[in-house]
């Protein structure tokens, strides 16, 4: 019996058309495209194991997946000219990015240490056009020193369940540990940038929609920390739309985390 092979892909799509990452029973997801391209080049037709899960209308920069196939279906295409060979069979949409060997202990999931998740709005009355797919037009002026200031309430390890929506399972717990939430200002382009070392279902999403409610005085920041407190999604703010979330980054040590604790301490003492 042939050996076994294990690949790590980087790869990057459009969520706009998909229904998340995963198969679908009904409706596309990213997975069953990339499954469908590995399979013309490999005959064992490998599944892929992903680092996270996106939600419908959701992109990816950064999603990082591994799948192995016999050593001897490799030597068809040497490992330099994988990406090249796995995205001609791709649409335009979805792209790999990278494509390294790794260790058969390697997994995906459960070697994550930590993703990096970003948010994009255009705050601005004039939607730029060319951004309408990725950033969520909010039509107003924002009191972005308050958002600021209620984004740093969010650093730390928190129960985090007023701002993620219910996955239809019993979770173990609701408590993550988050080492950055900022928001970078650009003309009228505001990036939120949030990481962690795990995430709830939407909970960037409803982290996002608070703040930008905040920017509009809604709520103030020391209301936001109420709803830390409470628990309870019903006294937090609203979900941003999908379609401007991006996983941008997947962690494999602890030197990424190391480096945002320590920024994040830095910008606080600032």
């Amino acid at each position: 019996m042939s050996a076994l092979i294990k690949f790590k892909l980087v790869i990057a799509y459009d969520g706009t058309v998909y229904q998340g990452w995963q198969w679908q029973r009904i409706g596309l997801g990213v997975q069953q495209r990339v499954e469908e391209a590995l399979a013309k080049l490999f005959p064992s037709a490998p599944r892929l194991h992903s680092s996270s899960r996106t939600d419908t209308g959701v992109h990816a920069l950064g999603m990082v997946v591994h799948f192995e196939v016999p050593a001897v279906e490799v030597r068809r295409i040497p490992p330099a000219r994988l990406p090249i060979a796995i995205n001609s069979l791709l649409p335009h949409d979805i792209r790999v990015q990278s494509a390294v060997r790794k260790p058969a202990k390697f997994h995906a999931r459960f070697d994550a240490t930590g993703k990096q998740y970003r948010y994009f709005v255009w705050s601005s009355v004039g939607m730029n056009p060319l951004l309408r797919h990725t950033a969520w037009h909010v039509p107003r002026q924002l009191d972005f020193p308050a958002m600021r200031a209620a984004a740093k309430l969010f650093v730390g390890e928190r129960d985090f369940q007023s701002f993620a929506a219910n996955p239809g399972y019993k979770r173990t717990t609701t408590v993550r540990n988050l080492t950055r939430c900022e928001i970078k200002k650009s003309g009228a382009q505001l990036t939120f940038i949030i990481e962690g070392d795990g995430f709830l279902y939407r909970m960037c999403r409803g982290i996002v929609g608070t703040l930008i409610q905040v920017g509009m005085g809604k709520f103030t920041p020391d209301e936001v920390a109420t709803m830390l407190e409470k628990s309870d999604r019903r006294v937090a703010g609203m979900s941003a739309p999908a379609h401007g979330l991006v996983l941008w980054k997947v962690y494999y040590s602890s030197q990424g985390r190391k480096v945002a604790k320590l920024r994040n301490q830095v910008e606080a003492e600032e």
